[in-house]
């Protein structure tokens, strides 16, 4: 395989992220079993929400911290101890997560709350693509990436502990209504016409039918940890916007990358990809492929599903570039996603724009 290997890139800590590793290192020390100071603190280079870094022992054990970032936060964005919660839940499920060792709530010891779980020493590939790598492992992957989204909406959320982890009802009519909000208060003096005609619409147009599920959130190629050499997934990464939800929310972010262009940094698509010769499958197979895995006979109103996704995407992006022009978004390439944003909503806004 000529493709790199997917290893996270490490950067020294940001100026605007640095804390008192000192402290960090005492901390862990006095709390969890195993872990010798000082620390040795790096930062991976590409979150665009929670700061995330790679902790070293003076034994040479790593472990992975996640932060709140610094500054001014949205209410209900950056809940960390959410994140700590559901891995938790999930540890000993058909999902397969990191183990989340240590939450910490005292933002005394580094600035703001953290938690810490294990290193997996494993690949996180972006490019949906999959250039360099074989038709067969191309096939692979994506057929584990499916497997592991059915699996994860497959898990008793009650038996897991989960009962209270969000509203079991009304969740996509909630979060028009959340991201609606949150793209008011990040929008400043952008104008976006798209967002504001799926901010009027999608609320009109739900789809009857309730069906509750854990709902990642985030679920795409970038947020798995695939095994180090095997084209199998291993752990499902960044669970800040975990819920209780409509499945299909998932899904439909999950198949965002078929109707973006490829190349793309920010958020790279396929569009352009010769998927018959490439091992990808196409959209209608990923999805037929997600159904048999879930039971589902098929998904009748797929194109609001995908317009709910790019709805929800483009307010994401909008938070970054905020972040960007406040000065402390964790990726420097943040101010880009303005443009991202006004491209995410135009394109949802194209699923539906003849049903109105």
């Amino acid at each position: 395989m000529s493709e790199g290997t997917g290893a996270a890139v490490l950067i020294d800590v940001l100026p605007q992220h640095r804390f008192d590793e000192a402290a960090l290192g005492t901390y862990l020390a006095a709390h969890l079993d195993g872990f010798q100071g000082p620390a040795q603190v790096q930062q991976f280079q590409g979150g665009q929400s929670n700061p995330t870094f790679l902790v070293t022992d003076a034994a040479g054990a790593r472990l992975v911290l996640r932060k709140k970032p610094p500054g001014k936060l949205l209410p209900s964005a950056h809940m960390i101890d959410r994140e700590f919660r559901v891995m938790r839940a999930l540890s000993h499920s058909a999902a397969p997560v990191p183990d989340a060792r240590l939450y910490c709530e005292d933002a005394a010891i580094i600035g703001t709350p953290f938690y810490v779980m294990d290193h997996i020493d494993g690949r996180i590939l972006s490019d949906v693509a999959l250039d360099g790598f074989s038709v067969e492992e191309r096939a692979a992957i994506y057929d584990s990436m499916n497997e592991t989204l059915a699996a994860l909406h497959k898990v008793d959320w009650q038996a897991a502990g989960l009962g209270d982890f969000g509203k079991p009802e009304h969740y996509i009519q909630r979060q028009v209504e959340r991201w609606s909000k949150q793209f008011v208060a990040t929008k400043g003096d952008s104008d976006i016409p798209a967002m504001e005609r799926l901010m009027e619409w999608l609320p009109r147009a739900l789809p009857a039918g309730e069906e509750t599920t854990i709902a990642h959130g985030d679920f795409r190629l970038g947020n798995l940890m695939l095994h180090k050499t095997e084209p199998r997934v291993v752990a499902i990464l960044d669970w800040e916007l975990a819920t209780l939800g409509h499945p299909l929310s998932d899904l439909a972010y999950n198949c965002m990358a078929y109707h973006l262009p490829a190349g793309i940094k920010q958020f790279p698509g396929l569009v352009g990809v010769d998927l018959a010769g490439s091992g990808i499958p196409t959209e209608a197979d990923y999805v037929a492929a997600y159904c048999r895995r879930t039971g589902r006979a098929g998904i009748p109103d797929w194109p609001y599903y995908l317009a709910f996704a790019f709805f929800r995407i483009a307010a994401i992006c909008q938070g970054v570039y905020a972040r960007a022009l406040a000065g402390n978004a964790a990726d420097r390439k943040a101010l880009a996603y303005g443009e991202v944003a006004r491209a995410a909503a135009e394109t949802g806004w194209r699923f539906v724009s003849d049903r109105v």
